[in-house]
């Protein structure tokens, strides 16, 4: 699954990078020279009966604009916070969902799996990655997946048919139920299963 993105950046982190970046040779010597100037029209405008109030106003204009960031800023802090906690509750519905989910390319070499995935492979997840399914399908279940790859491939939305697994450590296979669609991230294939529904002796090859 995709990494779980660093939490929110604090305010005060965002003020010393900020400081850090002003103090920049180049950045200081540009931030200066537009301080005093816009303090420099400021104070001109302050000085004379007849622009006070147009310096009080742009002084007010200054305020808002500054009070509209901060705002905006708590704002975008808020939605981040939101969107890490909707991206942790899919990851977990993808983890944890009673149906197994696999991710594979053309050739059926495992890209994602989720638990109930590995479950049903009867493998330990973390020894599954880059590994080909066909190694867990019978002749027959990898023949009738490959033919599912074309038909949606060809335009076919979901494809669903039964195929039989492999259990490695003893040697007998089992029927699931499967679903193959496009991958929408990516061109690989999205395949889903349910849990065995008859068992028998592996044919000896």
């Amino acid at each position: 699954m995709a990494k779980i993105p660093p939490g929110p950046i604090r305010r005060d982190d965002l003020r010393s990078r900020a400081v850090a970046h002003l103090k920049k040779p180049e950045t200081q010597t540009q931030a200066l020279a537009d301080s005093s100037a816009a303090l420099g029209v400021l104070y001109q405008l302050a000085s004379s009966p007849l622009t006070a109030p147009d310096a009080l106003a742009l002084l007010h204009e200054l305020q808002v604009h500054q009070v509209e960031v901060e705002l905006q800023d708590e704002e975008l802090r808020r939605t981040r916070v939101e969107l890490e906690a909707s991206l942790n509750r899919h990851v977990q519905l993808y983890d944890y969902a009673p149906v197994g989910y696999l991710t594979v390319d053309c050739d059926a070499v495992l890209h994602e799996l989720n638990r109930m995935g590995a479950t049903l492979l009867g493998v330990e997840r973390d020894f599954l990655r880059g590994r080909s399914l066909e190694a867990f399908l019978t002749p027959e279940g990898l023949s009738t997946l490959r033919a599912m790859f074309v038909r949606v491939t060809a335009g076919a939305p979901t494809e669903f048919a039964d195929l039989h697994l492999r259990t490695a450590h003893n040697g007998q296979t089992h029927c699931i139920h499967a679903s193959v669609c496009l991958d929408p991230a990516g061109e690989r294939f999205l395949i889903g299963m349910i849990g065995a529904t008859e068992t028998k002796s592996a044919p000896v090859a």
